[in-house]
């Protein structure tokens, strides 16, 4: 359920003439039974609202004096969120023979026509305030005050994200906050402006609409009448008329797929990366530790020792903080069983939160294997907003390919995509054109005829692959580096550069020099490190053919400049 809270203004919204009818009452109730939490966003005064609505208690928290106070109804507990009311403008404008002045804890309003008296006297008084207008009213606050800034204090108390909202409103008043909102809702007499900005414009007005939208809402998000919504979609690549073109990260699943140095990793990054900026809390399960060094996430997890899935639960209850997972220390044929049990101990967080918005799943191979996919794990991830990276779908479940909504080919695409919809049992495109690795990718949404190309949009911070799981990390038997000799009486492996200056340091002469002869050290940096220009400063090293000693510390040099390597 990716919709937890619904937030919605007052006058001209649930209300019609300042009152709440039965059956809108009713279907807010019913809200609130199915879970949602409900917040009510108004400029008007509380002792004004108690006035007209009764069952205040029906909302877990109401925003007040249009997003400076905050009242808890079940307690009565209020704060107010910025500067009291001026008292020598509420003078002033007495002074002026302002009419229907109305004085809150930090709100001072009246009506038109007394806006331009209003504007001279916070000239005069040289106040650091804005004028706020909603259908004849004058609102007057400090500035930065609003709907918008209300609406984040009481998600803060509720340990809600605004993705995780269904904002509804009329009027000028409401723009603020709808847009912060994960889906903002016009009710049909609605102001055209508020209604071209909103994702989902309602048939009937006030109550009524609300009603419709509750109904949708209640029937699932994935019911027919729920409109698409692209308004927050985290940017993933341009298409030739240089359009922007969106991931909708709690609601897609992305498969991204290509061969090794092909910008698989490069169209990642920049999700993840953009992802944050947009507000979302996404979760980066990283299997070989290539973000360990992050600098953007609470990273958990070592080369020693993997994070405990309540650990992980714990470090994501703050609403906007990030977490990469680094799964470096737990074997390869145990990775899967790690991230079950971490599914498992997110349901609950999934479920009263809505969070984690994403999951970025790094070399997903090595979390969802190719064979059986286990009856529990399904579940825990068909609702979840996904971003999931490969060399090639055949690596991959195939009952987690069949959850997948969109393909990112990053090389290849012709061969990518086919494979992907083989294994996924759907059929492929019509038309695949082609992909330029690191420049440009093809997309292709399931069920659609055709692919189509984006040119890359790479990550501000663009980050080393594979430092710290070539550094300090546990690479396969079939990955390490032997020590042997010329008589092959060693056999010493280096499962990562760490061990390999280690043991290099520690080996006699002869063997040191039997291997430097053999260009095996630059070849192991070219054929595994994945690292061409560690290996062409291998070369020149064994070319030049010094002693052990000086080839030593030049080997020793040239891994520690470009790697981050422990003492």
């Amino acid at each position: 359920m990716r919709f937890l809270a619904l937030a919605t203004d007052y006058d001209g919204t649930i209300a019609h003439h300042g009152h709440v009818n039965a059956a809108t009452l009713a279907a807010l109730e019913r809200a609130r039974e199915a879970g949602r939490k409900l917040i009510l966003v108004t400029g008007r005064l509380r002792s004004d609202l108690a006035r007209v609505f009764e069952p205040m208690e029906l909302f877990d928290l109401m925003v007040v004096e249009n997003g400076a106070v905050l009242y808890r109804p079940a307690t009565r507990e209020e704060k107010i969120l910025t500067e009291p009311a001026s008292p020598k403008l509420i003078a002033r404008l007495r002074e002026r023979g302002v009419a229907h002045l109305e004085i809150g804890q930090a709100i001072v309003a009246t009506m038109q026509p007394y806006e331009s008296v209003v504007l001279e006297a916070i000239r005069e008084l040289g106040l650091e305030h804005q004028v706020i207008f909603n259908k004849g009213a004058v609102m007057v606050l400090p500035s930065g005050v609003n709907k918008a800034t209300g609406l984040e204090a009481a998600l803060a108390e509720l340990g809600l994200s605004v993705h995780n909202v269904v904002g509804v409103g009329d009027a000028e008043n409401d723009h603020a906050f709808l847009e912060r909102c994960g889906c903002a809702v016009a009710v049909a007499n609605a102001l055209p402006a508020l209604k071209e900005r909103a994702d989902w414009v309602m048939a009937r007005d006030h109550g009524e609409g609300v009603q419709d939208m509750i109904a949708v809402l209640l029937r699932g998000e994935h019911d027919p009448a729920m409109p698409p919504l692209r308004r927050h979609q985290v940017l993933l690549g341009r298409d030739d008329r240089g359009r922007d073109i969106g991931y909708r990260a709690p609601a897609e699943r992305l498969l991204v797929v290509g061969k090794s140095g092909g910008g698989k990793s490069t169209i990642a990054a920049g999700l993840f990366e953009r992802l944050i900026e947009s507000g979302y809390q996404a979760l980066l399960i990283d299997p070989e530790g290539d973000h360990a060094g992050s600098d953007r996430a609470v990273v958990l997890g070592s080369a020693h020792k993997a994070p405990e899935p309540e650990e992980v639960v714990s470090a994501l209850q703050a609403p906007h903080q990030t977490v990469v997972v680094n799964l470096i220390a737990v074997r390869a044929v145990d990775k899967p069983g790690y991230f079950q049990r971490l599914l498992g101990a997110l349901q609950p967080l999934r479920l009263e939160r809505g969070r984690p918005h994403c999951l970025v799943l790094d070399e997903v191979h090595h979390l969802l294997p190719a064979g059986p996919l286990d009856q529990a794990v399904r579940p825990l991830l068909e609702s979840q907003g996904i971003v999931a990276v490969t060399t090639a779908a055949e690596l991959v479940a195939d009952r987690f390919l069949a959850l997948v909504t969109m393909v990112v080919a990053a090389s290849e695409p012709g061969e990518a995509i086919a494979e992907f919809c083989r294994r996924a049992g759907t059929a492929a495109p019509s038309r695949v054109p082609e992909a330029r690795p690191g420049e440009r990718m093809v997309v292709w949404h399931r069920g659609e005829l055709n692919a189509f190309a984006l040119s890359l949009v790479p990550p501000k911070v663009v980050t080393r692959r594979h430092v710290r799981k070539y550094a300090q990390g546990r690479l396969g038997e079939d990955e390490s580096f032997y020590f042997e000799g010329p008589a092959r009486k060693l056999h010493l492996r280096a499962e990562n550069l760490l061990r390999f200056m280690e043991l290099g340091e520690g080996v006699d002469d002869e063997t040191w020099m039997h291997h430097l002869g053999r260009h095996d050290f630059s070849r192991w940096f070219r054929a595994t490190i994945k690292d061409a220009e560690l290996a062409a400063a291998a070369e020149r090293i064994e070319d030049e053919a010094s002693g052990p000693l000086s080839s030593r510390a030049a080997m020793r040099a040239e891994i520690e400049r470009r790697y981050t390597v422990p003492g």
